[in-house]
């Protein structure tokens, strides 16, 4: 977002997604949902560098069930569903999310198609839902944003 000098209106379905912005927009984005009363969700991936680890901070940062399967699927589940976590619509802040991209990059995009998955089934049942990962201002060099 900072890189494009755009902000979206995290209250309108039809804007939920998952974007890249760089490391400084996290807390502005923090600010902005809990003013318009969405769940705000914060996963700090600083040295996180395998599916394993990353399912554990999403459990603890998402405050999933206890019947969390920790896997791909479970994880796809419960951010379709995030009942346990009552709320008209939904922000995922992930910090530093370059490290887990560098190092487990097929992990990297697989929770990429996942939380993709969630936003358009909040689109689809009219709830904002956003994740936003923060890269570091050198990923988005040339204009180019991380693939």
């Amino acid at each position: 977002m900072s890189a494009h000098g755009f902000d979206l209106d995290l209250t309108k379905p039809t804007q939920s997604g998952v974007y890249f912005v760089g490391v400084n927009d996290i807390d502005r984005l923090a600010r902005n949902a809990a003013r318009d009363e969405l769940q705000v969700c914060r996963t700090d991936l600083a040295g996180c560098h395998d599916k394993d680890e990353l399912l554990r901070r999403l459990a603890v940062s998402l405050q999933l069930p206890a019947t969390f399967g920790q896997n791909w699927d479970a994880l796809a589940d419960c951010l379709r569903d995030l009942g346990w976590m009552p709320a008209w619509g939904y922000v995922l802040l992930f910090e530093h999310a370059d490290e887990l991209r560098q190092t487990a990059e097929a992990d990297f995009n697989i929770l990429l198609g996942i939380l993709d998955d969630a936003a358009t089934f909040g689109n689809d049942n009219d709830m904002p839902w956003f994740a936003f990962l923060a890269l570091p201002d050198s990923a988005f060099d040339d204009g180019h944003v991380p693939a």
